[in-house]
């Protein structure tokens, strides 16, 4: 059996332990103990990017919330032209370290991508001082769900305030996609109070797995 391996370590903001765990090529992170994200299941962030990423203008502005491994970025940087600007918000420095050190054989070397702005910030505080009409794309991909788990703090992004900000961003016709471990009726209706349309479109962790596991929340600005 081949042993797993603990790369590195740090603390989220809310204080709970941050693990990044290396198995058989495969890696891990785990918040608390609890499975966050894992270089094998990412099917949905991919998916998250093609529903956001539909019909884009000349030279969009695409907003990233959350780099974890890379692979919401490696599908943006796929879909969207050479004259695209793509900016990640994250708000813990060292997913940045851990993508430069420990995965530049999976998405780490993306953030050097001359498209790419990585922003060491709260999304929230990136959507507060974008502007009206900055962004024809939003993916958020910050927490485990609504019911934040990472951080308490990232619970803002989910509430009727949070919302009307992502929509104010948002250019006529800009999309915004939610990423959620879970499905959630009170934020869809929370969702179609902002934007006329909205869909809760169920994902699958891996292209083969038998379940759909995952939710994206997608919200259009009329």
């Amino acid at each position: 059996m081949k042993p797993t391996t603990k790369l590195a370590t740090a603390k989220t903001p809310d204080g709970e332990p941050l693990i990044l765990l290396e198995h058989d090529g495969n890696y891990l992170l785990k918040v608390n103990g609890i499975p966050l994200m894992s270089t094998r299941n990412f099917y949905s962030e991919q998916k998250m990017v093609e529903l956001g990423c539909i019909d884009l203008p000349a030279k969009p502005r695409v907003l990233i919330g959350g780099l974890g491994f890379g692979f919401t970025l490696r599908r943006a940087l796929e879909l969207c032209p050479p004259d695209s600007s793509v900016d990640v918000a994250e708000l813990l420095p060292v997913i940045v370290d851990w993508n430069q050190e420990f995965l530049t054989d999976v998405n780490g070397l993306l953030v050097d991508d001359p498209r790419v702005n990585i922003l060491i910030r709260d999304v929230a505080e990136v959507l507060k001082q974008a502007g009206n009409g900055r962004y024809d794309v939003i993916l958020l991909d910050v927490d485990n769900s609504p019911q934040p788990l990472v951080d308490k703090g990232n619970s803002g992004l989910y509430d009727t305030r949070g919302i009307a900000m992502a929509k104010a961003v948002l250019k006529p016709g800009g999309r915004v996609v939610y990423w959620s471990a879970y499905e959630d009726d009170g934020f869809v209706r929370a969702l179609r109070k902002m934007f006329k349309k909205v869909e809760s479109v169920p994902a699958k962790a891996y292209p083969k797995a038998k379940k759909f596991t995952h939710t994206l929340f997608v919200a259009e600005r009329d």
